[in-house]
């Protein structure tokens, strides 16, 4: 037998810390303001969650805040608080309260005024609630809200009467996925299941992949769809064990919640290719907001950088009538301003539907510039993305027949 003493001791194995890119406003805000972190600390989503930036104090130590924005912060209670994430912070302008990222998150004086029209739960989800947290609105799909937790709040959050609140009304547990679940179960015309919340993506791999199989385990449940804010505000919890488990679980369709093309990082770029290439098909939703991105040239900018990332434009939002969300809400014609200045002027793959979420449970109704005209005899008329009017042989038709531009010569 060989005679090991002189024998180097065995090391204990050292946890695999996975490696995750570190952008230029990353290095340079953690340097400045969480300088006793490590890179494997600031890119683990862990440490992001415990360290977000959420009261007044700490928003102070990184931000030079308007009296409006003190103001409103020291105000607010409950429901939807201030939460962000420092990798998310360090995206935002420090000292101008009118950077686009900052004011999607830091509150303002007008959060707190109501306005004609805008109600607390103004989609009815409530009203169309099954059992609780599960909204059955269309015939086939189910809303399953999974949790009440984000990564960061949104001031806009057409949930905010049940985001971030603990022990608030709405409770969401383990036993409630069951109900919900036995519904699903019970229904056979379900075939399509939307996780969302609060953000599916804050739910520990383990409970997630519990609540996957359980839905995939459903025979009539076709597939799953997610819908999160956390690739983008959180792009670090995209680990490799996440994308391994998310795989089993196919097929699996992910919405990501994007507002602005400064939110894409090459953090977010990371994030989006492990979720591509997972075979996870990535489509984007974005909420058209007031004085953020509600110019062509800046969602423009936007659909293209999201394509590139494999991340294909889905929805453009009318901004929901939530309580306190006038300054958000831009007139409906300026989405059909930028639909328009799109169509024709890039891919089409770059051009979301623009809809609105119908208020009182309507469900979602597409808007789209008039390119359809009217009908002169045989023809259907058509305006093209330079404005000319094109005719299209429909003798069987009768699509505007005797009305309005229809009857020109």
């Amino acid at each position: 037998m060989a005679d090991n003493t002189d024998a180097p001791p065995l090391r204990p194995k050292r946890r695999r810390v996975e490696r995750f890119p570190l952008g230029e406003a990353s290095r340079a805000f953690k340097k400045r303001f969480f300088a006793d972190a490590s890179v494997a600390e600031w890119t683990d989503w862990r440490w992001q969650l415990r360290n977000r930036i959420r009261s007044l104090a700490q928003l102070e130590r990184i931000f030079v805040l308007s009296e409006d924005e003190r103001e409103a912060v020291s105000r607010r209670t409950g429901s939807l608080p201030v939460g962000i994430t420092p990798y998310y912070a360090a995206l935002m302008d420090r000292e101008d309260p009118s950077d686009a990222l900052r004011r999607t998150h830091i509150p303002v004086g007008q959060e707190y005024l109501r306005t004609p029209g805008e109600a607390d739960d103004p989609l009815g989800e409530d009203h169309d609630s099954a059992v609780p947290g599960l909204v059955h609105r269309y015939p086939d799909r189910v809303l399953f809200l999974s949790t009440g937790f984000c990564s960061t709040y949104c001031r806009y959050c057409t949930r905010s009467r049940m985001v971030g609140e603990a022990g608030g009304d709405y409770q969401f547990s383990v036993s409630q996925w069951d109900r919900a679940l036995a519904y699903i179960e019970a229904n056979p015309q379900i075939r399509d299941v939307l996780l969302s919340g609060g953000d599916p993506l804050t739910i520990a791999d383990d409970k997630l992949d519990y609540l996957l199989g359980r839905l995939r385990a459903i025979k009539h449940v076709e597939f799953i769809r997610l819908g999160t804010k956390v690739p983008t505000v959180l792009p670090m919890r995209i680990t490799k064990s996440l994308t391994k488990m998310l795989r089993k679980h196919h097929p699996l369709w992910i919405s990501i919640h994007v507002t602005h093309p400064a939110e894409l990082t090459p953090e977010v770029t990371e994030a989006y290719a492990r979720l591509a290439d997972a075979g996870i098909p990535l489509g984007s939703q974005t909420v058209l907001l007031k004085g953020i991105n509600d110019s062509v040239d800046t969602m423009k900018r936007m659909m293209h950088g999201l394509l590139m990332r494999r991340v294909k434009p889905y929805y453009l939002y009318q901004c929901d009538p939530i309580t306190g969300s006038a300054h958000f809400r831009t007139p409906v014609e300026k989405g059909i301003e930028i639909i328009q200045g799109l169509r024709g002027h890039t891919t089409g793959y770059a051009v979301p539907s623009f809809v609105i979420d119908a208020p009182g449970g309507g469900g979602k109704i597409p808007l789209l510039p008039e390119y359809l005209v009217g009908r002169d005899g045989d023809d259907v008329l058509l305006r093209n993305f330079e404005g000319n009017i094109y005719r299209y042989p429909d003798p069987d038709g009768n699509f505007g027949a005797g009305k309005g531009p229809g009857t020109a010569s």
